[in-house]
């Protein structure tokens, strides 16, 4: 029984020996690996092919794509050393193949995901396999040991930027490709199982192929054979592929590597086109926009709640770098997915909604809010609720009053002719009061009874703050009433030429009773200091750099 015990006890210790030699090998191979690797790369891929099948038994692995492709490059290999080539007859595949260029499967040699043994088995021989060559050639090599490869928390960081294919991006594409937009642009002809360019039908890729696990919208139900290639997975095939056969035929190409795209630091490198042309698509300069509603017969306009707006198409080209700003689900009118009733395509929204929604990138007002954090415009925009109450005129800058010609032109059914003439009639100027209504200085003496009273430049601070709104034009329609600007400090009361002071709403001392609502002290230094942050201007120093202290 001792003797049992013994063995026991020895059969134990070795395998904890053994167990130890295999954490420090796996430590060792680690460190040599992590030499290589910056804090934060653009080049990380984790590895969780498994996933299709359920559940990961261990972490991720994490792979460093670019180290690898340049390894191989060293020992005169490309990416068919990992890649298989596929089938040029597969939707989102590059037809026009270079000779001994072919197209590549995206996954690690495989072209499809069979079962999971046969996946992780791919990996596990191929990886270990050419690390354990490479070790016996006394070359710099990867990891061999499941405890180096499935980190749950490896040593490095994705800095990967996203990447779209901006105005610029596109306009160079479209150029170099000799504006043969079928290159790239396609729909999925679901009858015949085939891909199909349909011309003045172009749209972004991203209507069909989406984020992995996003369901299919409805306007892309009849794509679900190609939908089922995410957005990632579909612009590397084409991109990639099409980069690899422009670079073979020794021509200037995009880049192959993933820190070429997706580091900042070569996006910064990216060569921008002196002029883009505007993309043609058929589309007008000028648009009207309605919720849809019947007009009144006899073209009684008077009865319609709202007057129509007339939307500047070609402005708005000019400062997006992509159709997809607008329009977000597909390349048709708003009204076909936000109607008068709501409908799971446009998510439910009604057209009205979909325009005047405060805190959303893809309305007009949300938009619009967005320029409303540039340093020039934040100083007053910081202190505005989005949804405090507005005046009536407010509205009146996008649905503006109506003359005689353009309800002439309304009752015509010329809608193209009613949008112009509407835009022609809008004023894009930003107004002040006159030099005499504004006072030069504004003398604070709230704090007399420790420092001199405050002399606030107040003219001076009015025309700095209108130089800038003459510089964007969408500040001009939004404040062309001359009292429009005075509300960034005097927030709460009437547009009028003499606003009332300060201290009528905000007591001293401070009001517990009312604690949303500072006490004078407090409301002049939170609008004060509060506006020199947000508009990068630069701050007194301490309390004495505004305020005197007495002799």
């Amino acid at each position: 029984m001792v003797k049992g015990k013994k063995k026991f006890r020895w059969f134990g210790i070795l395998i904890a020996a053994v167990m130890i030699s295999a954490y420090c090998i796996g430590g060792r191979g680690f460190a040599k690996l992590s030499d290589d690797r910056d804090k934060a790369r653009a080049d990380i891929i984790t590895i969780n092919s498994l996933k299709v099948f359920g559940y990961l038994e261990k972490p991720e692995v994490v792979f460093l794509h670019d180290a690898h492709t340049a390894a191989l490059e060293k020992k005169g290999k490309d990416c068919q050393a990992c890649h298989l080539p596929r089938s040029t007859d597969i939707p989102g595949s590059v037809k026009a193949a270079v000779e001994g260029i072919d197209p590549l499967s995206p996954k690690f040699k495989r072209l499809e995901d069979t079962a999971r043994k046969d996946v992780m088995d791919i990996y596990h021989k191929f990886c270990i396999d050419c690390h354990t060559d490479m070790n016996a050639a006394d070359e710099k090599s990867g990891p061999v040991t499941c405890g180096e490869c499935h980190q749950k928390d490896p040593e490095v960081v994705s800095s990967r930027q996203l990447i779209g294919m901006d105005s610029n991006l596109h306009f160079r594409h479209s150029k170099s490709q000799e504006k043969k937009c079928e290159r790239c642009h396609h729909e999925y002809d679901a009858e015949n199982r085939k891909l199909v360019y349909v011309k003045e039908k172009e749209g972004s890729c991203r209507y069909c192929h989406l984020k992995e696990g996003q369901e299919i919208p409805p306007y892309a139900e009849g794509s679900k054979q190609i939908s089922k290639l995410s957005m990632r997975e579909a612009s590397h095939l084409d991109c990639i592929d099409c980069h690899r056969q422009t670079k073979a035929k020794e021509l200037d190409a995009g880049p192959v590597t993933c820190a070429g795209c997706h580091s900042a630091e070569s996006q910064l490198k990216f060569k921008k086109a002196e002029t883009i042309e505007r993309m043609k698509r058929k589309q007008p300069d000028a648009v009207i926009i309605s919720t849809g509603a019947k007009e009144p017969e006899g073209g009684d306009l008077g009865a319609v709640r709202m007057n129509r707006v007339a939307f500047d198409h070609k402005a708005h080209e000019e400062y997006n770098d992509s159709c997809r700003v607008c329009h977000h689900a597909a390349m048709d009118k708003c009204s076909k997915c936000h109607g008068m009733t709501p409908a799971k395509d446009g998510g439910f929204v009604q057209l009205e909604k979909a325009f005047h929604q405060t805190g959303s990138d893809r309305s007009c007002i949300g938009c619009h809010g967005t320029g409303q954090k540039d340093s020039k415009c934040s100083g007053c925009h910081v202190f505005m609720s989005e949804k405090r109450k507005k005046d009536d005129d407010s509205c009146l800058v996008c649905h503006q009053e109506m003359t005689s010609e353009m309800i002439g032109a309304a009752a015509g059914g010329d809608d193209q002719k009613l949008a112009e003439m509407m835009i022609k009639n809008r004023e894009v100027v930003s107004r002040i009061y006159d030099d005499e209504d504004i006072p030069e200085k504004v003398i604070i003496r709230s704090m007399m009874d420790k420092y001199e009273a405050v002399e606030l430049p107040h003219r001076k601070i009015v025309k700095k703050l209108a130089d800038g709104m003459k510089q964007n034009k969408m500040a001009s329609y939004f404040h062309n009433d001359p009292g429009t600007m005075c509300q960034g400090c005097h927030h709460n009361s009437p547009v009028s030429k003499k606003p009332p002071q300060c201290a009528s709403c905000h007591g001293k001392p401070f009001d517990e009773n009312t604690p949303q609502r500072p006490g004078l002290l407090g409301a002049y230094h939170q609008q004060c200091m509060t506006c020199h942050t947000e508009m990068k201007l630069e701050k007194p120093a301490g309390c004495t750099g505004c305020h005197k202290e007495k002799s």
